[in-house]
Parts: structure tokens; C-alpha cells; sequence
């Protein structure tokens, strides 16, 4: 039955993805952050979806009026240098060309539909619902462990789905941290008393679901995000009320083993987990610093000889950083490059709140970049321990808040351009001696 239902809702919205492109952008997103075909079984699980949804777009921007070039922002930029540095970087890999093929081609792809996303996300209704997509994707996850967690009074840890960048549970932790700003952003822009409600019940459950994953990580994440995420919400009361019921109840109730690794945390040289930890980012380390403008390629760190060029006997796993793992396969430039995406992202922040200020109708965008920045954080720190160097949820984020910053700037600069027949009526000629009229002095009179 569920296979039939999600196979069906996917062939019906593939039409969909061709007539209008935006929709394949919110589709593929959908079954990039969720996944919805890995709850199924059958045919349906292992069709690849992703290709036929991102091949229908593509023909959509062919055939459909949808805007046929392409922003080239900061972010958009940045994202192609990326793409570029990754592209070279691969070339001198040094881990067998298959594995290093497999995951340049789907960090690519992901790449390119950022680029097409940012072109398509070209006013506040997209901008939103792409919001809706993201909290959606991956506080499903959210509810459904924090009911789990509730059932079994937290004696087992919480997974994501299979086969997915967040099946860990100290990835889907991490997710849940990201999305929670989010949803409070939801919260702030929802009408409806009942899907308010329902946002914040759901707020509730994921904080319990990001306790019953047993990540040490996470937990850091929060507790460095929970100020901000206070400092920053329009509705305090009720930010607090939800981590105070949600954090209180699930410390109430979790098992003693929960509070034995959480104690971990201070003392890291006695957990083989940490040490294992330690040793691999001394590994990416020395690979970035004996190849800094390569590293090791894609897939270095994971690969057993590769690992023994550079640090033999030392184990070939995860890197478990996010920065570790971009230093070690690709060095230092690439590292720069992909550092400088969060960057810019937080200055775009940072500009959106400047020039939303004062505009009641632009409070939407503040709002977003208030809580993206709360998200941001929470990436930045708690990534520090997991390996989701090139997750697309983030990326995503990232360009949503560069296509928020162009919707606030287009709307400032469409309130400066004069209306009503002076536009067609030939310029004025300047008396001798006048002053040429500058952007400040057609808004400011002359006072002399």
C-alpha cells in the first residue's frame, strides 16, 4: 500500500515537473531530503527518482516559460567554483576511479540543481515554500523518533531512514538542530492557530528526537544554538516553553546509558570512539598539509591505501568533520572555497535584517534570516563532529537565503523607481553651473 501510494504520487507529479520547472525543483528537493521511496518496498525503492524528476525539470525549462538564465549571485559563484574545485581535485584522486567517480557525479548533480534552483526561487511564495519542503523532509523523521522515543522511554537510539545521507544517528541529529530554526520561522509566518500548534508539537518531538540519538555531537550543537535560537525568536515564551518541556522531559526519562556516553564528552581520551575521532582528523590533516592544493581526492580518507600513504596503521573510516573531511580530499583552496559558502550566507543574513528593518512587508525576510542564522550555528558546531561536508540540505538553505536577499533588494529598488508620466518625457536640461543629480540627490532636496 505505501508503495503503490508514493510510487503513484511520483509518476502523477512528474507531468507536473515539465509544465512547471519550479515544481520539479520542490519535487526533487522532496526526494533528496526525505527520500520517500526508501520507505517502500519493491520496484518503487530502488527506481531512481531523483533522475526522472530532474530529468522532467530540465525539459520543463526547456519547453516551460520559466526564466532561462541564470542568477550569478555570490552564492551562484561560489557554488560553480566549488563545483569546478571538486571537478580538479578529482582528476589527482588517489582513491580507486570508480568510488571517486560515484561520488563526484552526485555531488555534481546536486551542484547543478542548486544553480537552477537559485534562477527559479524568484519571489517570497517559492522562497516559502521551499521552506515547507525542507522542515517537512526532515522533521517527518523528527516526530516519528520523538514518538518512538516516548514509546520505548528512550532505551533505544533514533535512526534516520536507510540509505540516506541522515541514516546516522548523529547525522539526523544534526539535521533536526539545522531544520528546528526553521520550523520556528514557519511558526512565526502560519495564520492558522492549528498549524501553529502543530509546528510547535513537532518542534517538541524533534528536540526529544535529537536526545534519543546518543549524539555527543548534537548535544554540543544545541546547547550552542539554544541561546541564539531564544535571542532571535519573536515568541520567547513559547520558544521556551517547547525546549524546557522537551529537553526536561526527555532528561527525565532517558536510560543511564544515555548520560554515560553524554558524560564522554569531558573526557574524550577514555572513549575509543574519540580517539578513533582524533586519529582521523590528524590523518586529513597531514593529507591536506603533503597535498595542499589536492588533497587526497574524493574518497581518500575511507580508503585503507590511501590512508597508509600517509599515516600507515591508522584506520580508514569517516572523518567525522566537516572540515577535516573537505581538507583532507581536496586541500586548502577548495577548502577555502567551500568554507566561503557559509560565509557568504551569514553576511547575506546579516544584509537582509539591515534592509528589512524598517519595511513591515519585507518582516518575512528578517524573520528567515534570524532563525537561518540560528541554523547556521548550529551546522557550523555541530558539524565540527559528523561528516555532512556536502549535504544539499544546507546548500539549499544557503541559496535560499541568496534568493531572499535578491526578492528584498528587487522590492527596495522597485519603491525607488518613479512612477507616472515623468518617465516618458524628455530629460530635463541642466542649467550651466548646476550640479549632475546623483542617486542621493534626486532623493534629498537642494537646501542651499
Amino acid at each position: 500500500m505505501t508503495a503503490a501510494l508514493i510510487g503513484t504520487t511520483l509518476i502523477l507529479l512528474l507531468p507536473l515537473c515539465i509544465a512547471r520547472p519550479f515544481i520539479g525543483v520542490l519535487v526533487w528537493s522532496w526526494v533528496s531530503f526525505m527520500n520517500p521511496h526508501r520507505m517502500a518496498w519493491g520496484p518503487v525503492r530502488d527506481m531512481p527518482w531523483a533522475a526522472l524528476v530532474l530529468g522532467a525539470t530540465l525539459l520543463g525549462c526547456v519547453v516551460a516559460r520559466e526564466p532561462k538564465r541564470l542568477g550569478f549571485d555570490g552564492n551562484a559563484r561560489l557554488l560553480l567554483a566549488f563545483l569546478v574545485c571538486v571537478s580538479l581535485t578529482s582528476l589527482a584522486a588517489l582513491a580507486p576511479p570508480d568510488v571517486v567517480l560515484d561520488k563526484w557525479s552526485r555531488l555534481a548533480k546536486v551542484l547543478l540543481v542548486l544553480l537552477l534552483t537559485n534562477s527559479l526561487l524568484t519571489d517570497r511564495r517559492r522562497i516559502h515554500a521551499m521552506v515547507w519542503i525542507m522542515v517537512i523532509s526532515v522533521a517527518h523523521f523528527g516526530v516519528r523518533g520523538g514518538a518512538f522515543s516516548l514509546a520505548t522511554a528512550g532505551a533505544y537510539r533514533v535512526y534516520g531512514p536507510p540509505d540516506t545521507m541522515i541514516e546516522d544517528n548523529n547525522h539526523l541529529a544534526a539535521a533536526l538542530l539545522i531544520t528546528l530554526p526553521l520550523i520556528a520561522y514557519l511558526r512565526s509566518q502560519s495564520p492558522h492557530r492549528i498549524v501553529r500548534h502543530a509546528l510547535a508539537a513537532t518542534s517538541a518531538l524533534s528536540l526529544l528526537s535529537v536526545l534519543a540519538s546518543y549524539s555527543r555531537g548534537a548535544l554540543l550543537g544545541l546547547a550552542a544554538m539554544t541561546p541564539m535560537l531564544l535571542r532571535r525568536s519573536r515568541r520567547k515564551l513559547l520558544t521556551v516553553l517547547v525546549v524546557v518541556v522537551a529537553v526536561g522531559a526527555g532528561s527525565l526519562f532517558m536510560p543511564p546509558d544515555w548520560f554515560a556516553r553524554m558524560d564522554t564528552i569531558f573526557s574524550a581520551h577514555k572513549d575509543e570512539s574519540s580517539e578513533t575521532r582524533l586519529a582521523m582528523w590528524r590523518t586529513s590533516l597531514t593529507m591536506a598539509e603533503e597535498r595542499p592544493w589536492t588533497g587526497s581526492g574524493f574518497m581518500g580518507p575511507y580508503t585503507q591505501s590511501v590512508v597508509d600513504m600517509f599515516a600507515p596503521g591508522a584506520p580508514a573510516r569517516a572523518v567525522h568533520s566537516i572540515y577535516f573531511e573537505v581538507l583532507g580530499e581536496h586541500g586548502f583552496p577548495t577548502f577555502a572555497v567551500w568554507l566561503s559558502l557559509s560565509v557568504v550566507g551569514w553576511l547575506n543574513t546579516r544584509r537582509i535584517r539591515r534592509l528589512a528593518a524598517d519595511r513591515p512587508d519585507l518582516r518575512w525576510a528578517a524573520e528567515l534570516a534570524r532563525m537561518s542564522q540560528v541554523s547556521i550555528v548550529a551546522y557550523l558546531v555541530a558539524g565540527a563532529f559528523l561528516s555532512l561536508s556536502y549535504w544539499d540540505f544546507y546548500l539549499t538553505l544557503l541559496t535560499t537565503l541568496a534568493a531572499a536577499r535578491r526578492v528584498v533588494v528587487r522590492a527596495l529598488a522597485d519603491d525607488r523607481v518613479p512612477v507616472g508620466p515623468r518617465i516618458a518625457s524628455a530629460p530635463m536640461r541642466r542649467p550651466a553651473g548646476a550640479r549632475p543629480a546623483t542617486a542621493f540627490s534626486r532623493r534629498v532636496p537642494d537646501l542651499r
